[in-house]
């Protein structure tokens, strides 16, 4: 396949929960190496240039006894899932035992199958690396107890939730600097030289059957943060940071291989410099359903070459549900907003449905719920029009008001413009109607009229070049409600 787009649109799917799906559709057990043709249509309408098959990897049987044992964990499962039985615990996709697919997915094989399968739609794979921390029945715990965080006898005397016991080592249990350890998982030293290179040798096998990788809570490996987390354990940091080296050790072998972060705490940008391509943009996502256009666009004005190295969404395995968490109006505004910006776009699987239960990682099936097909045909239509259309250069456009009528503070408006075409956003984030004038930044508008397609609504406008030029393209615009205009040159025909 060509090199990945600038600007990527990633479709989430949880593969247990789906593959459950799938073989209630067609009637019999089906893992990734016997999908129907038709289901993988579904999930790769158009629009969407990769799919991220999330939890792949083999789980932990050691994980799932831990989960069932612990009752606040079987009242979140059952929070989800009502008819919750035994069997549908299949233990966290991020307590990897093993790096080989799971069987009950097709192994190896099957996840070549959908990588093929996705191929032949002109769709990449992306998959998980979880660098932090492994299952604790991992063989490497047995086999290489230099790879972990290591403790004592004392330390699992006083501290039996942070440490665990395998033959003759105590190895922490994993965790970040700002939570109490995850019991289910042991924590992997990231300044072990002989971590590190394995880390790499199971990435670059990994390349070998993906186009990429989302990798679990990547600040963790940062010198800094895991020096703040682990101190004296782990002795001084290596002056080389883990990514930088475990990345290039990686693209010396598979140099398209794809780099996406789950990243906070503000550490997108040094990951960035570490070799990521993409990174999460939580805190657009905070600004979006926690605050106001003002933060936004705040947010907005950082370098481009930044923001174009960003994941933005609304919806995701970890977050709740979009449908959940918003209005109707407001969840399609903050869709547009996410579908429009450069960087990566992210759609979880259920969202454009409107399903609203966020379903643990641990379970292999879901509820069933209604599907809003107002709100699916919407999505499928955003994805079709915008994409395309996220090309060229980027550029925030200033929305201004009147001395009675400052509504535009609501609006968030930018553009996008190459050699062949352009288009404008105007998205009104606020429950009250909103109306402005939009100053573009293209110097070369000129003379005449110029034809404006809306490519969501189908509503067709046309507007004199010296106006736009002058006091700028008057908006308004209800509650949530949004433009995506697509501009053409007008040079014949009567005036609309």
């Amino acid at each position: 396949m060509s090199a990945w787009p600038a600007h990527p649109v990633v479709y989430e799917i949880n593969t247990a929960a789906w593959l459950h799906d799938v073989s209630g559709r067609a009637g019999i057990a089906t893992t990734l190496a016997d999908v129907p043709s038709g289901e993988w249509d579904l999930v790769t309408p158009d629009g969407v240039d990769a799919v991220w098959l999330m939890g792949v990897w083999e789980r932990s049987p050691a994980g799932v006894r831990l989960a069932l044992d612990t009752p606040e964990q079987v009242v979140s499962f059952r929070a989800a899932l009502a008819d919750l039985t035994e069997a549908d615990v299949i233990g966290s996709a991020y307590c990897v035992r093993r790096y080989g697919v799971d069987a009950r997915f097709g192994g190896r094989d099957g996840l070549a199958a959908a990588r093929a399968a996705l191929a032949e739609r002109g769709v990449r794979l992306l998959v998980d690396f979880v660098p932090n921390h492994v299952a604790p029945d991992h063989p490497w715990l047995t086999d290489h107890p230099e790879y972990f965080v290591r403790g004592d006898a004392d330390d699992l005397a006083r501290d039996p939730a942070g440490f665990l016991a395998v033959r003759d080592a105590v190895i922490a249990r994993g965790r970040d600097p700002f939570f109490p350890p995850w019991p289910d998982v042991a924590q992997l030293d990231a300044f072990a030289p002989a971590l590190r290179r394995t880390a790499a040798d199971a990435l670059v096998d990994i390349g070998r059957q993906a186009d990429g990788v989302r990798c679990d809570m990547a600040m963790l490996l940062l010198n800094d943060v895991f020096t703040r987390t682990w101190g004296e354990r782990v002795g001084p940091a290596p002056e080389q940071e883990y990514w930088d080296e475990v990345i290039g050790t990686v693209r010396a072998v598979h140099p398209d291989f794809l780099f996406a972060a789950e990243a906070y705490w503000d550490r997108e940008w040094d990951l960035q410099q570490l070799g990521f391509d993409h990174c999460y943009d939580k805190r657009l996502y905070d600004r979006l359903l926690h605050e106001g256009p003002n933060d936004v666009r705040g947010h907005l004005h950082a370098d481009i070459a930044y923001q174009r190295r960003l994941v933005r969404f609304i919806e995701n395995h970890d977050e709740p549900r979009a449908a959940h968490e918003l209005e109707p109006a407001r969840e399609r505004a903050a869709a547009v907003v996410v579908a429009t910006l450069p960087g990566t776009a992210l759609w979880h699987e259920g969202q454009f449905e409107g399903w609203r239960v966020r379903l643990p990682v641990f379970l292999a099936r879901r509820p069933v719920e209604p599907v809003d097909e107002d709100l699916r045909r919407f999505h499928l239509d955003l994805l079709a029009a915008t994409t395309p259309r996220r090309r060229g250069e980027w550029s925030l456009c200033t929305a201004t008001g009147w001395p009675d009528d400052q509504s535009c503070e609501q609006l968030l408006t930018w553009c996008w413009r190459d050699d062949e075409q352009r288009t404008l956003v105007v998205v009104n984030d606020a429950g009250a109607p909103a109306a402005a004038r939009v100053q573009l930044p293209w110097a070369d508008i000129g003379e005449g009229r110029w034809r404006l397609d809306d490519l969501l609504s189908g509503d067709v406008y046309e507007r004199d070049s010296a106006e736009m030029a002058g006091a700028g393209l008057f908006v308004q615009l209800p509650p949530w409600g949004f433009h995506v205009l697509a501009w053409s040159p007008v040079h014949d025909g009567p005036r609309a």
